[in-house]
């Protein structure tokens, strides 16, 4: 009996012993509510990505845009009624990329951004003008057209967010430059000097800001989604304003 007694203390004392040396797995402790592991996204560091839009323009045009064009077409002839272009407007996509820097505290994130998108935007206004003589009869027409697109625009944000999980809801403000063309045509019938037609082009380097909110979510590793909406102001002889919403693939190293 004491024989049995002395066998079951030793071998109690070297499971204990080898239950020492075993590491602490929350699995060993009969419990995964802790899971494996309690780290965060962390948004800190570059990041890289690529984005499509698709978003509406509205152009300011001036009553002064043809009146260049509009000087061909003079007297002697018919005093031709010229109508003034009203604002330009068209929905289009584009594409472009992103790059920058978030810095994080806690769960703050500030950050800067390079940001550019090829969008091919181009609003388009029309008007025709009828002259009419004593008698009620059309005696000349006028047509007016005015073509304004911003091919690229580049800017440079300051962004602002919080971290929520693997989501980062932010806001951005910001800076940059763009190419805006101005395509302009008037024809006359009957014209008084040739050509009866005539148009002109020009392009131009033009500033501007852009302002929105989006959000970017963490997919796995340093891969996440972005989704945003954007507002951009260009300022020149003509002044167009754009909003587009956009999605973006990204990688943060």
């Amino acid at each position: 009996m004491r024989g049995l007694l002395l066998a079951a203390v030793m071998l109690g004392t070297v499971s204990a012993a080898h239950a020492a040396d075993m590491p602490d797995l929350p699995i060993l402790r009969g419990s995964f509510t802790d899971g494996l592991t309690n780290a965060r996204p962390n948004w800190q560091g570059y990041y890289v990505g690529g984005q499509g839009d698709y978003g509406k323009i509205t152009s300011k045009i001036s009553s002064t845009i043809n009146s260049d064009i509009q000087s061909t077409f003079v007297t002697p002839g018919p005093a031709y009624n010229w109508q003034t272009l009203a604002a330009a407007q068209s929905s289009t996509a584009g594409y472009g990329v992103f790059a920058g820097y978030n810095g994080q505290w806690d769960d703050v994130v500030l950050g800067i951004e390079a940001n550019y998108i090829h969008g091919g935007f181009k609003s388009t206004s029309s008007s025709t003008g009828l002259t009419f003589d004593n008698t009620n009869t059309v005696v000349a027409t006028t047509k007016t057209s005015a073509v304004v697109g911003i091919s690229d625009f580049g800017s440079l944000r300051m962004r602002a967010g919080y971290a929520w999980g693997c989501f980062l809801p932010y806001a951005f403000f910001g800076g940059g430059l763009g190419s805006q063309t101005v395509d302009r045509y008037a024809s006359a019938s009957p014209a008084s000097v040739q050509p009866p037609t005539t148009s002109a082009t020009k392009t131009k380097l033009v500033y501007g800001y852009s302002a929105g909110a989006g959000v970017d979510v963490v997919l796995v590793g340093g891969l996440f989604a972005r989704a945003e909406y954007e507002y951009q102001r260009v300022t020149s002889d003509i002044e167009s304003n754009i909003h587009s919403v956009r999605a973006g693939l990204g990688y943060k190293f």
